[in-house]
């Protein structure tokens, strides 16, 4: 089977977008704690194992609460805080960004240590090839169906 693309300049995918070698998908942030208090999310690219703190974790900040495109196969870690502002609740967790725009929790903290608790699982997850997704269980009809729905010609071989 082969796939041509009828115009590559102006085949804009709403939840798939190729950049390059890196596929983005359009997932929803989540916001954890109270949008009142402290809460972010970031996409983490390598961990500074000297650092026990959240200053340990490097990669590009991203907004919670709403949709972000962000890489296939990267580690997204989101921040938040409930509760008072003289005695916050300090929740934290981490999730897999899967190539059909979902998440997997992959690991969660709660408390004061949560960076450190958090870096072992992180750092085990950077580690993991994730370059490059199984498709071979879905139909091949199914795959052309989806290419052909974003503006893909599809041929048979």
């Amino acid at each position: 089977m082969s796939v041509k693309a009828q115009d590559p300049l102006a085949t804009e995918l709403p939840t798939l977008i190729n950049m390059g070698e890196q596929v983005f998908v359009a997932v929803e942030v989540p916001l954890v704690g109270d949008e009142r208090h402290k809460n972010w999310a970031k996409v983490v690219d390598s961990v500074d194992t000297d650092k026990s703190s959240g200053w340990a974790y490097d990669g590009a900040f991203v907004a919670t609460g709403g949709i972000q495109d962000l890489p296939a196969g990267s580690v997204l870690l989101v921040y938040g805080e409930r509760g008072s502002r003289g005695n916050p609740q300090i929740a934290a967790r981490v999730y897999r960004v899967n190539p059909d725009a979902t998440l997997s929790l992959q690991a969660e903290a709660k408390g004061k240590a949560w960076a450190r608790t958090l870096r072992d699982p992180i750092e085990d997850m950077l580690g993991i090839e994730s370059s490059s997704f199984d498709l071979s269980h879905l139909s091949a009809d199914l795959l052309a169906e989806e290419l052909r729905s974003r503006g893909w010609k599809v041929e048979s071989p």
